[in-house]
């Protein structure tokens, strides 16, 4: 892989007594997406929040190992979380735009973060909207409310929220699951402009969106890492049994 942006180091973690991930040692590479693949309650979304430490808030959270950002690990006791979650922007299954302004919500970031004002805050807001494909269909209506958007537009609009922090990785669980066909083909087709500019991480249950938008491929079974590979090689002839098992729809 060209340039790692993440790194997991036999990476380990529990809630509480369960264990949901084992060893975990995969390299996540900068401009690139890598879809993490495999049935329910595999461990995607386990280690996807793991990266930005978005389980911190759940009691009883522990981990063994580390996940590497920039070379640093992310638990390091002088990582400043807040300023990690700028650099590893989230996007969630269901979109979770803020009441407020299509505006406000693009501007939160660089304007409680950065401090941010005026014709700077306006030239970011823009340039968030046209990275997430947004701007042409929201220019009109900035200070109209983000929740009068359509679903696939409130997703887009949570993307260019997270672009506004100008983060080097972008995580997505699930972010197309809840959309129509056409809302679905235009966040897939964002996400492959965008991967020229960041490491993108996608959790999905869907084998072909996998196929269509990634670049390397990580299935996941029973909380480890069964493997990982270009997606090419990886649908068309993994190295492990369980994962041709499961891209070919004997289990899962």
């Amino acid at each position: 892989m060209i340039g790692s942006a993440v790194a997991a180091r036999d990476f380990s973690f529990w809630y509480g007594k369960k264990q949901a991930l084992h060893g975990v040692n995969i390299t996540v590479s900068s401009r690139s997406i890598t879809a993490l693949i495999g049935p329910s309650g595999c461990g995607k979304s386990t280690f996807l929040r793991s990266i930005n430490r978005m389980n911190d808030t759940i009691p009883g959270a522990r981990h063994e190992g580390s996940v590497l950002l920039g070379g640093k690990d992310v638990y390091a006791p002088d990582m400043d979380v807040v300023h990690l979650r700028h650099r590893v922007g989230m996007v969630f299954q269901r979109w979770n735009p803020f009441p407020k302004s299509i505006y406000d919500n693009v501007a939160y970031g660089p304007r409680i973060n950065v401090g941010l004002r005026g014709r700077e805050l306006d030239d970011v807001v823009e340039r968030s909207l046209r990275r997430a494909a947004l701007w042409d269909e929201v220019k009109d209506r900035l200070r109209q409310s983000a929740l009068g958007l359509s679903g696939g537009q409130q997703q887009r609009l949570c993307i260019a929220r997270a672009l506004a922090n100008q983060p080097e990785v972008l995580l997505l669980d699930e972010p197309a699951s809840a959309l129509d066909p056409g809302a679905t083909q235009k966040i897939e087709e964002l996400l492959v402009e965008l991967k020229s500019e960041l490491a993108i991480v996608i959790v999905t249950h869907n084998l072909q969106q996998a196929g269509r938008v990634s670049d390397y491929t990580a299935f996941f079974y029973l909380g480890r890492l069964v493997e990982c590979d270009a997606t090419g090689q990886l649908f068309t002839a993994p190295r492990e049994q369980q994962t041709e098992a499961y891209i070919t729809g004997r289990f899962g």
